[in-house]
């Protein structure tokens, strides 16, 4: 209705980007690109520091598209970011910015060392809770694709503190997704299952299935379920309202290849992983799938698959340069390496991802580099390398890849008791307070609101709570919890 009037150019700017932003809310990002590319080129004369924000969401929504956008891509919104004016007042979100647009134009190596200053900058703050609102989702997709998993932790655990003191429902959700992911790289699955629980309890308000679904496709492969990653894939790849998303290819396919490898099924893993890796200006998952296929495709006997893919991926580590970065180009290479080579290696490699909070990769460069002993017939040095990652593995919850360090302990001559169950497992200081308020005779509504959760997270943790006890029913937890329930604080 605005728009059938007669509008000054600052008011026909505002309405163009309102109709961007309702699009990326209700449509599809690839229709978004175009309205936005529009609404901060109307920007650039009136407002700087508007247009470049309007360019971030066109970026934004361009990699959310991917591979199926129709319009204009992520090289028109980086030339158009290029040549806009500077910001009236500088600051490290244009600097992330141009990062973003020099890593599309010049390329990767040219952009990843810009991306990781301004990310270093965002971290000191100073920001407030609506300009961080605004730029920390994308910075922490950044810090990923850029392997600065400090950043990432940081700078998600921040924002998801924000969208909860804010109550801002609109970036909230997307806030869980990327906090719990960064946890299941980090080897805290339970915390990522809490995450995901709360996600899902929002998708269920707001009728999101990618909300309620897009938690366990990232969970459930490192798990090693194969029937509740499949109906993860299925129910994302079924939403219309997702056809518009290049993730929702390539995330599907990134799952398969981890869930795979860890089953050991390597010829599915390397298809999945190939797939995956088709298009790398995606960044995310379409990076992260390249690991998954240097292992799946030297395990599976696809050698000159497996070089290429790891060539390309110490390109991209190179250029980022961090440990783990570094690390994990190093497993890689020494994957395809033999003798002396592929020991030094797997050691530097090890190494590198030591000095990381990134315990997944490390304990699958500790397996693969177990199996790799066993094979050259070292065996004491097998187990240990075995041992190690069987211990991460399992207490991280990755029942696949720690099920496949049992069997290669076993087979060279190492019995290991496989994961405990039942009162062997100590509750969490959450699940123990919340075990505590439920044996008191509170409900779930009435813990949530005291505990500030919502009632299907109480619910999850109670049932955590339940398998660890051993028990059964509510009723029964006054009896087996440590001087019975405890009068809440």
């Amino acid at each position: 209705m605005a728009e059938m009037g007669a509008l000054d150019p600052l008011q026909h700017a505002q309405a163009s980007l309102l109709r961007g932003q309702i699009t990326f809310g209700s449509r599809s990002a690839g229709a978004t690109v175009p309205l936005l590319l529009t609404a901060a080129r109307e920007f650039e004369p009136l407002d700087s520091d508007i247009a470049r924000e309007t360019y971030r969401d066109a970026f934004y929504a361009a990699l959310t598209a991917g591979r199926v956008s129709s319009g204009p891509g992520l090289e028109e919104v980086a030339r158009a970011a290029r040549t806009a004016p500077p910001a009236a007042h500088p600051g490290p979100t244009d600097l992330f910015l141009d990062g973003l647009a020099v890593a599309t134009t010049d390329g990767y190596a040219a952009g990843a060392p810009i991306l990781r200053n301004a990310l270093s900058t965002l971290r000191c703050g100073g920001f407030t809770a609506e300009q961080s609102l605004g730029w920390l989702p994308f910075a922490c997709r950044m810090a990923h694709n850029v392997w600065d998993f400090d950043s990432w932790s940081g700078l998600s655990a921040k924002l998801v503190r924000l969208a909860r003191e804010t109550g801002t429902l609109s970036v909230l959700p997307s806030a869980l997704l990327l906090r719990l992911a960064n946890r299941v790289f980090a080897g805290d699955l339970d915390d990522a299952d809490s995450l995901a629980a709360e996600a899902v309890t929002i998708g269920e308000a707001t009728g999101s299935h990618f909300l309620a679904h897009y938690g366990a496709l990232v969970i459930e492969p490192w798990r090693g379920r194969e029937t509740e990653t499949l109906r993860a894939i299925a129910t994302i790849t079924g939403d219309r309202t997702l056809s518009g998303e290049g993730k929702t290819l390539t995330a599907p396919q990134w799952a398969l290849a981890v869930l795979y490898n860890g089953l050991g099924r390597y010829e599915e893993a390397c298809a999945a992983a190939a797939k995956g890796c088709e298009y790398p200006q995606e960044l995310g998952l379409a990076l992260s799938s390249l690991p998954e296929l240097v292992e799946a495709a030297a395990r599976s006997g696809q050698r000159d698959l497996a070089v290429e893919a790891a060539d390309r991926l110490t390109a991209i580590c190179e250029a980022s340069g961090t440990a783990w970065a570094t690390g994990t180009s190093a497993a890689a290479r020494a994957l395809i390496s033999e003798g002396g080579t592929a020991d030094a290696l797997y050691r530097e490699a090890i190494a590198r991802l030591e000095s990381t909070p990134v315990r997944t990769a490390l304990a699958r460069t500790r397996l693969l580099y177990g199996e790799w002993l066993s094979r050259e017939n070292h065996r004491a040095e097998a187990r240990d390398q075995l041992a190690r990652a069987h211990e991460i593995l399992d207490r991280a919850g990755a029942e696949a890849f720690a099920e496949r360090a049992r069997r290669e302990l076993e087979a060279a001559g190492e019995t290991v008791r496989r994961r405990a169950t039942g009162h062997d497992e100590a509750l969490t200081p959450q699940e123990a307070q919340i075990a505590r308020l439920a044996g008191e005779g509170l409900t779930n509504l009435e813990i949530g609101a005291q505990l500030f959760l919502s009632p299907h997270t109480i619910e999850w943790h109670l049932r955590k709570v339940f398998t660890k006890l051993g028990i059964r029913s509510r009723k029964q937890l006054t009896a087996v919890l440590p001087g019975g329930a405890a009068t809440p604080a």
